[in-house]
């Protein structure tokens, strides 16, 4: 079976890509390299630069390679960036889903697992966060993301061959158990880099945004999924797909983690001061959001390896130390 990831040069589809391999799958890569790596891609592996808004090419792709399912990670992800920037989020996140999507239905490949996330939910009050929560976003991103659900959810109305699944993740952490391949991004703005790269030298301090939450200390407090655990998920979800169907599952380890908890976590495992500073709130940050994962748990028999802190940054840690400059010290 040969499985089409979009977006397969960036930190999340890089590591999906190599899940699926050891599954013993065969995998092409579409990725336009925007933010992605030609070094995160196997050099066995094809890749294909290529736009999602390149309709034709796209089914040219599929049909080519007798693709029979689309993991789709494939969209720009920067909250701030999105609320500054609306147009080219809904023109990437939304429209080249749309064009993707034709491009499967020419070819004749209706099974889908869509990369979502939590953002969908904006500001709930209850936690864990299950799937029944109403889904309210407050920026352009997670809005964009909700529409490519209510998008596929009326491809699925209108066609009953299509199958789809969309997990809505946490904050994805951690990189590939051997340092082989992680997280590259320009700009950065993921705590755990953040706070890594304060370790290494290459900034002065990590700054703490806020510390006056509901919060036992004070700081924010989110849910670390393990991008092995993640990309484990999508496998599983693969396997689960049903025709005329279209579902959802939160992706998560269950408990949340303080902005100080993981500060102290790198501490430990770097060896590291790590210098801290305080800064003002942001707005729209939200005091904890963890997920209640048991139904992916219970439908598609999948469960979080990577459950403490300390682990997961471990495998931070091991790609940072050895890349510290990304993809650009290979």
């Amino acid at each position: 079976m040969t499985i089409l990831v979009t977006g397969g040069a960036g930190y999340i589809g890089s590591h999906a890509v190599r899940i699926l391999r050891q599954a013993g799958r065969d995998v092409v890569v579409v990725d336009n390299l925007f933010r992605g790596h030609r070094e995160a891609v196997p050099g066995d592996v094809s890749l294909y630069e290529c736009d999602l808004l390149e309709t034709a090419r796209l089914s040219e792709i599929l049909t080519h390679h007798s693709v029979a399912a689309v993991v789709h990670f494939a969209a720009l992800a920067y909250v701030g960036e999105s609320v500054t920037d609306p147009l080219t989020y809904y023109r990437n996140n939304v429209g080249g889903t749309v064009s993707l999507l034709q491009a499967m239905q020419a070819a004749n490949v209706k099974r889908i697992v869509f990369s979502s996330t939590c953002a969908t939910y904006g500001e709930p009050d209850v936690f864990p966060m299950n799937e029944s929560l109403p889904q309210a976003p407050i920026n352009p991103y997670g809005r964009s993301k909700l529409m490519v659900e209510q998008v596929l959810k009326d491809l699925v109305a209108a066609d009953p061959e299509w199958a789809v699944t969309a997990p809505r993740y946490f904050n994805v952490a951690g990189c590939a158990e051997d340092g082989s391949i992680g997280e590259d991004h320009q700009p950065e703005t993921h705590l755990i880099p953040l706070v890594l790269q304060t370790a290494l030298g290459q900034r002065p301090a990590i700054t703490v945004f806020g510390d006056d939450y509901p919060t036992p200390d004070g700081t924010c407090i989110r849910d670390y999924i393990h991008v092995d655990d993640l990309c484990l998920a999508h496998l599983r979800a693969l396997e689960h797909l049903h025709p005329g169907e279209f579902r959802a599952y939160n992706l998560g380890i269950g408990r949340g983690f303080s902005v100080r908890e993981v500060i102290e976590s790198a501490r430990r495992v770097t060896g590291c001061e790590i210098p801290e500073v305080m800064g003002k709130r942001r707005p729209g940050d939200p005091p904890q959001l963890f997920a209640d994962s048991s139904k992916a748990q219970r439908e598609l028999g999948w469960k979080p390896r990577f459950v403490e802190l300390d682990d997961i940054l471990a495998t931070a840690w091991r790609w940072f130390s050895k890349h510290p400059h990304g993809y650009a010290s290979t």
